[in-house]
């Protein structure tokens, strides 16, 4: 049931939140943000629906400071996102409201994930495309994306000539056919195609013979 507010009051454990008490009676706790966003006061009359409307508004409101305590945490992707709220109770409107209003403000953004996804596993732990692709799309990501920025990375020779040129001083005085089995294992081992891994290992084979 509804009824007026007697009082607003700041909790002393916590001052970002504030009491609400209807009739003289505690209703519900509320972030002050949304004290402020609905122009609660004293005397104000709330019914059933008004009351029920202000609870989700709450429940909206945390579910957005979890989201952003995720993204304080590190980059995620949309997906991510949905499924960490949905595991912590919040239901799909609130959800979705959520990543909307995350998706305006620019901090939800599946492109800039990707291609920050793709950048970090070049810099430190290179992938072939098939890969990283793969990783990709367990993170939610639609086919259309993960091409579109798979397609504007870096050659994937790139890569794997960089990956086996630093592995070529281990397998040093290897007979060819030792040195190419192993250079091939090692790169098909993070993710290059089989083209890329023949095309990169023959190519470092023949360096080191030149050197």
């Amino acid at each position: 049931m509804g009824g007026t507010i007697t009082a607003i009051r700041i909790q002393k454990k916590n001052p970002r939140r504030a009491s609400l008490y209807l009739d003289g009676r505690f209703a519900l706790g509320l972030a002050v943000e949304v004290v402020q966003d609905w122009g609660l006061r004293r005397g104000q009359v709330l019914d059933e629906a008004e009351l029920e409307a202000l609870r989700r508004a709450e429940g909206q409101h945390r579910a957005l400071r979890d989201a952003l305590r995720l993204l304080n945490q590190r980059l995620r992707s949309t997906a991510e996102v949905r499924e960490r709220l949905l595991r912590r109770g919040y239901d799909e409107e609130q959800v979705e409201g959520v990543l909307s209003r995350l998706t305006e403000l620019g901090l939800l953004d599946d492109r800039a994930f990707a291609r920050a996804w793709v950048e970090n596993r070049q810099a430190f732990r290179p992938r072939g495309r098939p890969a990283l692709a793969a990783e990709l799309r367990k993170k939610g990501l639609s086919p259309e994306i993960i091409a579109e920025v798979l397609e504007a990375s870096p050659p994937e020779d790139e890569a794997a000539l960089a990956l086996a040129r630093r592995r070529a001083p281990a397998l040093r005085g290897l007979e060819r056919p030792t040195f190419l089995r192993r250079l091939r294992a090692f790169l098909a081992r993070r993710g290059f195609s089989p083209e890329v891994v023949r095309r990169v290992a023959g190519q470092v084979w023949e360096e080191q013979e030149v050197e």
